[in-house]
């Protein structure tokens, strides 16, 4: 009975910062400025649906190249010495230890033209690329910002797979790419499944990295709803409508990834 009330301070903590936040968000997107229910906030969103498009668009190839990158990179890891491991862990974190919005700015200045990539290009008389302030910049930026939370949930999936059920699959005679393809795949899928959500659903809804990256070529649904909440735009009501169906699309979305990752456990089996 008494660990129960050590849970009242986190209760008390969802209730306010988590809960009554989504309270207000709902309120306002099934009212109008005068405060009567109406349904126009989410009627008028159809101005908006090449916004939407584009931004589950950056945000899956954002989530698509750190999987292709990060899965080899959690794999070669789980293969690695613990003395390995330990420093490619701790290369991997660091840039997350610097502040979100001073990574975004030292890409500023590698992607301008100006920068030093093209100052680099320059110099070996190769011709200059405008790489800031387009759809490419955005999705490096993702990538670089989010690729841990791919390589992370992966490696730490892998890195708990029995070495005797490789050994055992080898022992009947299964050669690498059948070992990988029925043993080490399907175990590795919940850490897959894991950091495609980690990655996709701060992509979908990043604004710092489109403004500082893709400038005002790009907007996605977290510029969108900020220019509601704080530009000259201003109608929190819209901003709501707009948020309340992004966070719905996005739980539809992990609802699919979840129905694809049930029953792995037994895909080993097959």
């Amino acid at each position: 009975m008494r660990n129960k009330y050590l849970a009242v301070p986190y209760v008390v903590w969802m209730a306010v910062f988590v809960v009554a936040p989504l309270v207000l968000v709902v309120v306002y997107a099934f009212t109008a400025r005068d405060g009567g229910l109406t349904l126009s906030n989410f009627t008028s969103m159809h101005q908006y649906v090449g916004v939407f498009g584009n931004s589950f668009l950056l945000a899956l190839i954002a989530t698509a190249v750190c999987l292709a990158v990060g899965y080899p990179m959690a794999f070669l890891l789980a293969r690695e010495g613990e003395r390995i491991r330990q420093i490619a862990i701790m290369l991997i974190m660091l840039p997350m230890w610097m502040n979100f919005l001073l990574r975004t700015y030292a890409w500023m200045s590698l992607l301008e033209d100006t920068g030093l990539i093209n100052r680099l290009l320059s110099l070996l008389h190769l011709p200059t690329l405008h790489m800031i302030n387009t759809p490419g910049a955005v999705v490096l930026g993702m990538v670089y910002n989010f690729l841990p939370f791919m390589v992370l949930p992966i490696y730490s999936v892998m890195e708990k797979i029995d070495p005797k059920v490789i050994e055992a699959a080898q022992d009947l005679g299964a050669d690498s790419v059948t070992v990988f393809r029925r043993i080490i795949l399907p175990l590795s899928l919940p850490g897959v499944l894991s950091g495609i959500t980690m990655v996709f659903i701060p992509s979908v809804s990043t604004f710092v990295i489109t403004q500082l990256l893709g400038g005002s070529m790009t907007m996605l649904l977290g510029d969108l709803i900020q220019t509601q909440f704080m530009g000259t735009a201003y109608n929190p009501h819209l901003g709501s409508a707009i948020a309340l169906v992004m966070m719905l699309l996005v739980l539809v979305c992990m609802a699919i990834m979840n129905r694809f990752g049930e029953g792995e456990e037994g895909a080993v089996m097959l």
